[in-house]
Parts: C-alpha cells; structure tokens; sequence
C-alpha cells in the first residue's frame, strides 16, 4: 500500500537537523506550488529524508560541497550481484542521485530568490556532476 504524502511529509519533523528539516519543507512547498504530482513529491521526499538521516544532525544540506557524501549514501543502497542478480539497485542508486542533484540543484539556485529561476536557468554546482551508474539492460 503506498505511502499517502501527507506521511510523507510529517516525517520532514523527525529530521534531526534543523536546517535540513526546514530545507525539506521549503522544497515541498516549492514542489507543491509548482503542480507537481503528489506521488512525485513524495518520492523525492523520501529520498531526501533517508538522505538527511544518513546526514546525521551535524551535516547541513548546504554546507555539501563534495560528492563524497552524496556517494557514501548512495553506495549504501547497492547490492552484491548475488543478492541482486538483475541490478536493481543500480536503478535505486540512479534515481536517488536524480533526486538528490534536483533537490541541492534548487537549493543553489532558487532558494530564497522571488521568483525562483526557471528551471531551464539552472546551474549545476561541479560537485554534483556525478554519472549514473550502467544498469545490466
């Protein structure tokens, strides 16, 4: 049974960092104010909440300035090829970084700007110029 956002959304509170909480709260609304689908929404949240946890209270989302944590938390969701023969955790690893890039990507770009850059505007800090991995199909 899918998660309702709603769900989705209070959990933003048990982030324990602050500033990531708050961060995560913005980017909802920047989602929701924008039309995008709550399914949408709620998958990119709760990316960016097991993110944020993997952060731990002392990280701040805008204090990442490497790929280096973006990496450790994305290989932790690869699997062995035994335990994953058909590579399904290279397309977890693949959205994830997806979503991860939008989130940090718009907080470079439109946090706190009225009106926000069109998306078509954005820069990608160097960074977050990571690859996706090659998936088995």
């Amino acid at each position: 049974m899918p998660v309702k956002l709603a769900t989705t959304v209070k959990k933003i509170e048990n982030i324990p960092n602050a500033i990531n909480s708050s961060l995560l709260s913005d980017f909802y609304n920047y989602l929701n104010s924008n039309g995008v689908s709550e399914s949408h929404i709620s998958n990119n949240l709760k990316a960016l909440t097991a993110f944020a946890h993997f952060l731990g209270p002392s990280v701040s989302f805008i204090r990442i300035s490497s790929k280096e944590p973006i990496i450790n938390f994305l290989d932790g969701k690869l699997k062995s090829s035994k335990e994953d023969p058909d590579g399904k955790s290279i397309i977890t690893w693949n959205d994830y970084l997806g979503r991860i890039k939008y989130f940090l990507r718009w907080i470079h770009n439109c946090r706190g700007k009225s009106p926000p850059l069109d998306l078509s505007d954005w820069q990608t800090p160097d960074f977050l110029k990571i690859k996706t991995k090659k998936t088995f199909y």
